[in-house]
């Protein structure tokens, strides 16, 4: 059977539609919930019908300063992986997430939502704005979340997580009902794109970033979408002035050496022609993309980790 595309070491997607996913090494879930490193974690259904799961972390209470109000923030997390890998699961992610909850003291829930090629978007999108709705409706009954202040909500994810959690982020401003106060929004290296090419991505030597970056939205876009396709290109989604009265506050963290800086910065130039209420843009200038999840342990992650701290304490 003849491979028709493929991330080395990643995925492989044959001429038939079958996809192979390698195994990468990952966190379970144990049945005692405890880490060794001030916080506990464990996994939950969110819709059995679609394969949606997220992993909750915790930190210790005895971690937390005295002075503290019993409430928690809550950050909701979306992996990345080009929308067709990844997950939750996987061993720097469960650790960069466990001990961002206890630098931010703060409740973390990270997404697995389904995946491209075989869950194109816009379903990532849905699956992860009814993971918030779930969570609304969770915090009364679920013990892990009786700490947690709806209105006092984080959106982040890194690469493809960037992108969904301003997805996620315009749905929550349209849905009245939901009880849920977005505060602000992080993105980690934002994964975007668009028909019209950008200066780095004609540069000389750019070819293989950019034939790996149209792989990835050649299996994740609607089949018949181009790089145009609001999921993709941010510019062509309608979102009213007033919309973007009420748009949260982000802060966006490129890296010095990755190839989707470009396009980070973008992003944070269009939210703010948008006159999007706070913008800002930190940069890991000798980092490489999704550095924190491969580096989980590293000063720079660590830094990441402060940063992303800061913001949310501002809020």
């Amino acid at each position: 059977m003849s491979i028709i595309a493929e991330a080395p070491g990643f995925l492989q997607v044959f001429a038939d539609g079958s996809v192979k996913r390698f195994e990468h090494e990952i966190v379970h879930a144990s049945s005692d919930h405890q880490s060794s490193n001030g916080y506990k974690f464990k996994d939950v259904i969110i819709d059995p019908s679609k394969a949606i799961t997220g992993r909750i972390f915790l930190p210790d209470d005895h971690h937390r300063p005295h002075s503290s109000s019993g409430r928690r923030p809550i950050l909701v997390y979306f992996h990345g992986g080009g929308f067709c890998i990844g997950s939750t699961t996987w061993l720097g992610y469960h650790h960069f997430l466990g001990d961002f909850s206890v630098a931010s003291q703060s409740i973390v829930l990270s997404i697995d939502y389904r995946l491209a090629p075989e869950n194109r978007l816009p379903v990532a999108y849905d699956d992860c704005f009814y993971s918030l709705d779930w969570l609304s409706h969770q915090v009364s009954s679920e013990p892990w979340f009786a700490q947690a202040d709806l209105h006092h909500v984080f959106l982040s994810g890194d690469s493809a997580g960037g992108n969904i959690a301003h997805q996620v982020a315009i749905r929550a401003i349209r849905n009245k009902a939901l009880d849920v106060k977005i505060k602000g929004l992080l993105s980690i290296h934002p994964y975007f794109g668009s028909e019209k090419r950008t200066p780095k991505e004609l540069a000389e030597g750019a070819e293989g970033h950019v034939s790996m970056n149209d792989m990835f939205w050649g299996l994740s876009i609607p089949k018949g979408s181009d790089h145009d396709y609001f999921g993709c290109n941010f510019e062509m989604q309608e979102v009213s002035v007033e919309e973007w009265s009420r748009f949260p506050a982000v802060v966006i963290y490129v890296a010095g050496l990755d190839f989707l800086k470009e396009r980070g910065v973008m992003y944070a130039e269009f939210l703010q022609s948008k006159r999007v209420k706070e913008v800002k843009i930190v940069e890991a200038e000798e980092e490489s993309h999704v550095f924190h999840v491969f580096y989980p342990q590293s000063e720079a992650t660590r830094l990441l980790q402060r940063q992303m701290s800061e913001f949310m304490k501002s809020y």
